[in-house]
């Protein structure tokens, strides 16, 4: 997984990227810009991986990575809901 600073970043793919700039506008933070006709997370920090640029990407170049946590049984989060089966 990319990670800076304990934060994850979009990858984006250089090999795929067309440098058409789509994400680098859709991106409200300003993380991305352009390098050398490629797309790439400028300031990773500003990042908020709200998924906008992965979404606006016409070749797909762009991937969020995620983590799977899994949890005890008995765990809750907050703002959530637990699920409960019924016999």
């Amino acid at each position: 997984m990319t990670h800076f600073n304990d934060r994850p970043v979009p990858i984006i793919d250089p090999r795929l990227c067309d440098g058409c700039g789509s994400c680098v506008r859709a991106c409200p933070t300003k993380a991305l810009a352009l390098q050398d006709g490629k797309a790439i997370v400028a300031d990773p920090l500003a990042c908020e991986y709200n998924g906008l640029c992965e979404a606006v990407c016409p070749v797909q170049a762009i991937t969020r990575p995620f983590e799977i946590v899994i949890a005890e049984e008995e765990t809750t989060f907050s703002n959530s809901t637990k699920v409960v089966e019924k016999d």
